[in-house]
């Protein structure tokens, strides 16, 4: 991995925490963002009068931003500095999710929900590689996950708090909340984090170059492929628990924390397992992806048995911060695009899981066929990764 230049790095403990939570925060933002979206299908489908697949588009909208966001403006910043480019894609955050909560209509909600999703990309990869640049090379992926954290929290306050805020004030009150929580972000930022130089090489041509790794597309068609599963399950959880499991509306929050706690303990674990052996630690939590999927049609039906399928579905979020860490070690000299090309694969499985889920719904296969559906992907997924593990053996890498 090309370094990073850094003007005034953290010298000290401290300083390097308070980087650390600043760009966290812009994880917790953005978490809380995407992940209560997908909880809130149920009341934005009320309010506007669609049915619950129609308001799961909301959430393929974003993903779409995501895909379309995070290359574009990677390729096209190479000459800003990676501290002025975070400032400024929480503040244009702040402005989609603000015109997510005064859209007055659907189609505009899309629309807004399209705009929210173009910086989306283009912050956590900038995040992730600027993280992994103030740390030695066997802490990366930690590192990473440290900004990850802030995600991961957030399934557990962040989507629980916008819910709740969404079953009592109304769901534009939710995304006010987060264009709140991006505008205190860039102010963080700019008070924190380190200035640093844009490299004299740093070209649109440079980093293109992550294109013709063939390593870069098979790292990010497992992430695109297998964390589909997770979103799939996600995004009608809230629905199941009522139309399936049969509990009150003011249980969702709870297990939408639990899905969060898992996910929490998923990133850590995985990210001190690939610290030490990565590819192994992505075949492992895609299996365990699986063997969640598999489980959670039976466990719908009872509320203890569904919560506990659904903590494990979390902690196969770890995957994400695995294929981060993955992709910054596979694409050296073009880390930029390639971390931006990460979160637009997995938007393409936020877009793909819900559609493909959506799709099972609607044919009438019943709201726990979304668990079936999750089990191809964490299957497809895994399948692609022994594809990458065979490209290394041949080209004589070792495996690690």
């Amino acid at each position: 991995m090309s370094e990073v230049a850094l003007e005034g790095a953290p010298r000290t403990a401290m300083g390097l925490r308070s980087i650390f939570f600043a760009l966290g925060l812009g994880g917790f933002t953005i978490g809380t963002a995407e992940f209560a979206a997908m909880s809130l299908v149920p009341m934005i489908a009320r309010s506007l009068g669609i049915t619950d697949p129609q308001a799961g588009h909301a959430i393929v909208l974003y993903a779409a931003g995501v895909c379309v966001g995070a290359p574009t403006i990677a390729l096209f910043s190479t000459k800003i500095s990676r501290r002025g480019l975070l400032i400024g894609m929480m503040l244009f955050y702040a402005i989609g999710n603000g015109l997510s909560a005064l859209a007055p209509n659907f189609p505009l909600l899309l629309l807004s929900r399209f705009i929210s999703g173009l910086p989306h990309g283009a912050y956590f990869g900038t995040a992730g590689v600027l993280a992994a640049a103030l740390v030695p090379p066997n802490k990366r992926s930690q590192a990473v996950a440290r900004v990850v954290l802030g995600l991961t929290i957030a399934t557990i306050g962040g989507v629980p708090l916008a819910n709740a805020i969404g079953q009592f004030a109304g769901w534009r009150w939710a995304f006010a909340l987060i264009a709140f929580l991006a505008i205190c972000t860039a102010v963080l930022l700019a008070r924190f984090a380190p200035r640093d130089r844009v490299r004299a090489d740093a070209s649109l041509k440079s980093e293109l170059a992550a294109l013709r790794i063939r390593q870069v597309w098979l790292t990010l068609a497992i992430g695109a492929v297998g964390f589909g599963s997770v979103f799939c399950i996600y995004t009608y959880l809230a629905s199941i628990m009522i139309n399936v499991t049969h509990v009150s509306e003011s249980m969702v929050p709870a297990l939408l924390a639990v899905f969060g706690i898992g996910m929490t303990i998923g990133t850590l674990v995985c990210a001190w397992l690939a610290d030490h052996k990565m590819m192994p630690t992505m075949g492992g939590v895609l299996l365990m992806g699986a063997a969640s999927m598999a489980g959670f049609p039976a466990a719908s039906h009872e509320i203890y048995s569904l919560a506990a399928v659904v903590f494990m579905v979390g902690c196969s979020g770890g995957l994400a911060t695995v294929v981060q860490a993955r992709l910054l070690a596979v694409a050296v000299g073009a880390e930029s695009l390639a971390a931006a090309l990460n979160q637009s694969a997995f938007n393409i499985a936020n877009a793909v899981g819900p559609w493909l889920g959506g799709l099972a719904i609607s044919a009438g296969l019943g709201w726990t066929s979304v668990g079936w559906v999750g089990l191809a992907l964490s299957i497809g997924g895994f399948g692609i990764w022994l594809l990458s593990v065979a490209e290394d053996y041949r080209a004589g890498r070792i495996v690690r």
